[in-house]
C-alpha cells in the first residue's frame, strides 16, 4: 500500500508480515453528480417488494458493491469511487439503501436496519447475477458490510469499511447529539441531503437515524460487537486521525478482533477521507481488493 505523510499502515495485529454518512460531511451535490452520470449505469433491481435502486460502472471480473453512509446515495456519498475505481478491473455496483435516495417509496424503515440492509444488498447482488462479490462500505455502510459478511460468509469475497463502527461508544454519543439538529448545519453541509430529501424531508428522516442510533446505545450500545469475529473475509479497516463523528478505538477494536484484519489511519484524515483523498484511498482499496 502506498504511504505518505499524511497517513499510517498497520498491519495485522493477528500476523506481522502480510501486505459514513453521519454528521454529513459535505458530499456530492446533485448537479454535479447529474453532470458526471454519463459514465454510470442507472439500474432499478427488484427484491421481494422493494424496487433498489443502483448505479453501475466497469465490466471488469471482480465485483464491487459500494455502500454509502447515513441518509447517503451511491452518488452522494461515493462519486469518487464509482468515477476512480478501475472499470476493467471492477464491476463496480452503488447502491441507495432501502429508503434512502432513489430507493424510495416505502420509506426508510429504521428497526434493526444495519442487519435487514446487510440482506438486502446480499439480495440485491445476487439479483445482479453477482453471487460472490467484495463491499467497500462507509461509515454506516461499513457496518452493514461487516454485517453482510458475518451473516453471508459465502457471498462476501472481501471486505473494506472506513469511519465504522461495531458496537456505540459514550464518545459517539457525544458526537451524534452534537449534530442531531440539522438547523444548526451550515448551508454547505445540508445542502447535499435537502437536494435528495426536501428541505422538510432531511430533518425529519435524519431525527428518525438520531432516534434509532440512540436506541442502540438505550440497549447496551452493541451493533455487531460480539460477532464481528466471525468475519472471515479478508478485511482493511481505515480511519481518519480528525474524525470528528467516530471515535478512533473503534478501528483498533476492528482490527483486534477481525481475524487477519489489515488496518491503515489517514493521520489527516476525517470522517470523509475517501473524497479529500480519494486518489491514495483509490489506489489503497484497488491494491487490498486485487490480492
Amino acid at each position: 500500500m502506498a504511504m505518505s505523510g499524511a497517513s499510517r499502515l498497520i498491519l495485522p495485529a493477528s500476523r506481522a508480515l502480510v501486505g459514513g454518512s453521519r454528521g454529513r460531511a459535505p458530499g456530492t451535490g446533485i448537479a454535479q453528480a447529474t453532470r458526471q452520470m454519463s459514465t454510470l449505469r442507472e439500474v432499478k433491481v427488484s427484491v421481494g417488494d422493494r424496487s433498489i435502486h443502483v448505479v453501475r460502472r466497469g465490466d471488469g471480473p471482480q465485483a464491487v458493491l459500494l455502500m454509502p453512509g447515513a441518509l447517503g446515495t451511491a452518488t452522494t456519498d461515493l462519486l469518487p469511487q464509482l468515477e476512480g475505481l478501475c472499470p476493467r478491473t471492477f464491476s463496480l455496483v452503488g447502491w441507495d439503501p432501502p429508503g434512502y435516495g432513489s430507493s424510495r417509496p416505502p420509506a426508510r424503515d429504521f428497526t434493526d436496519f444495519f442487519r435487514r440492509d446487510a440482506a438486502m444488498a446480499v439480495a440485491t447482488m445476487q439479483r445482479l447475477g453477482f453471487h460472490r462479490f467484495s463491499m467497500v462500505g462507509w461509515s454506516d455502510g461499513g457496518i452493514t458490510a461487516l454485517c453482510a459478511a458475518i451473516n453471508h460468509p459465502e457471498a462476501v469475497e472481501k471486505v473494506v469499511v472506513w469511519g465504522s463502527n461495531a458496537y456505540i461508544a459514550k464518545a459517539d454519543i457525544a458526537m451524534i447529539e452534537a449534530v442531531a439538529d440539522v438547523s444548526q448545519w451550515s448551508p454547505r453541509m445540508r445542502r447535499p441531503m435537502e437536494e435528495v430529501y426536501g428541505v422538510e424531508g432531511f430533518p425529519r428522516l435524519w431525527a428518525g437515524w438520531v432516534a434509532a442510533y440512540m436506541d442502540y446505545w438505550h440497549r447496551g450500545g452493541d451493533i455487531c460487537s460480539e460477532e464481528v469475529h466471525k468475519v472471515s473475509c479478508p478485511t482493511l479497516v481505515i480511519h481518519g486521525a480528525n474524525d470528528a463523528m467516530v471515535a478512533e478505538e473503534h478501528v483498533h477494536f476492528l482490527h483486534e478482533t477481525i481475524p487477519f484484519a489489515q488496518k491503515f489511519i489517514f493521520e489527516d484524515g476525517k470522517h470523509n477521507l475517501h473524497m479529500k483523498y480519494s486518489d491514495q484511498f483509490n489506489k489503497m482499496v484497488t491494491e487490498f481488493l486485487k490480492q
